[in-house]
């Protein structure tokens, strides 16, 4: 592989998580495999979710859905959760996709035009996307799931959690024979109540923490590396990068590493960023460049031709989003096309 950056994503990592939290559970696990898998590529994460047992999935878009479609087959369930907007119907049904209904003029659409399997989402207090609980319709033909969506899961003391799970209980009680889905990545942690019939994660399943933090349950899934590209000694006095957003106050000795902002490393990372190189973590000097990043290595065996790791299992996930000031969510889903993908 020639790409300077590389994303490599471990499926034997994505399977241990997958089956811990079935474990943690004690219920189906269906997997969330939006933005491309949040980042890391929806078809051969599904594929692999299949092989283990998930035969239920969810995208947030159409587009996301029928692709997803087309490289599964027809055996797995696909909840668009996005629902059925404008003129989207004939596209779900062709594509033999249930779109999670959000309001009623969703509803009267998908109805409308013929109706068939799909799912509807309460609003239990993260007022984003659902019916309000006082504005639920009666139970429809066709109705096969009913969920709701934790606004603060990443935050298990926090009241409103129970709030949330006592008022989708209340609700859901409307629909006995229907699918009760609530907790996301950071509901499957949060207790045996907040489970209901299926859970439906997305960022633990990666490797990310269901608070925000490394989680020992959980194995990370996804490795950036960079290569170095040059290394250099920089005198004291001088500076590194554009606009000398770093001016060394003693002898450095500098990596240029091939990943920038175009290939989805964060400016947010410029002088507080890390990686991993030469045994240890090395800081990120000055502004993250569009190609380049550049580190400090002294004092580091590193040379040129090394690769750099930017997150995975020495630089966790979530300890490279918190010193960019950001999450996980967003270093997996901002990583583009540039970079080199490879499936272990």
């Amino acid at each position: 592989m020639t790409a300077l950056a590389i994303l490599t994503v471990d499926l034997d990592a994505l399977s241990h998580n997958f089956h811990a939290l079935e474990a943690l559970t004690r219920v189906p696990v269906h997997p969330v495999v939006k933005a491309d898998g949040y980042g890391l590529g929806a078809t051969p994460v599904a594929t692999r979710l299949m092989a283990e047992g998930a035969r239920t999935f969810f995208v947030a878009r159409l587009t996301e859905g029928v692709t997803l479609r087309a490289a599964l087959g027809p055996e797995p369930t696909i909840y668009v959760l996005d629902g059925c907007a404008g003129e989207a119907a004939p596209a779900l049904r062709a594509a033999f996709l249930r779109p999670v209904i959000n309001h009623p003029d969703q509803l009267t659409a998908w109805l409308g035009s013929g109706g068939g399997a799909c799912g509807m989402q309460i609003d239990t207090g993260m007022n984003r996307l659902g019916f309000r609980p006082e504005d639920a319709p009666e139970p429809f033909e066709g109705l096969e799931l009913v969920m709701s969506h934790l606004a603060c899961a990443d935050e298990p003391d926090q009241p409103m959690n129970s709030r949330q799970r006592n008022a989708f209980a209340d609700i859901s009680a409307r629909y006995p024979a229907v699918l009760k889905s609530f907790a996301n990545s950071g509901g499957c942690f949060l207790g045996p109540n907040f489970a209901f019939d299926a859970v439906r994660p997305g960022i633990c399943l990666y490797g990310g923490g269901p608070e925000g933090r490394p989680d020992a349950r959980l194995k990370p899934v996804a490795t950036l590396t960079a290569e170095v590209l040059q290394v250099r000694d920089v005198p004291a006095g001088e500076s590194v990068g554009y606009s000398r957003g770093f001016v060394a106050e003693t002898p450095r000795r500098i990596g240029t590493c091939g990943a920038g902002y175009a290939d989805g490393v964060l400016r947010s990372a410029s002088g507080v960023g890390q990686v991993w190189a030469g045994g240890g973590l090395c800081p990120i000097l000055g502004r993250v460049s569009m190609d380049v990043i550049a580190v400090d290595i002294t004092g580091a065996d590193v040379s040129v031709g090394d690769r750099v790791e930017l997150f995975g299992a020495n630089r966790r996930l979530d300890e490279a989003a918190i010193a960019a000031g950001t999450i996980s969510y967003e270093l997996l889903t901002s990583i583009t096309s540039r970079v080199g993908r490879r499936y272990l």
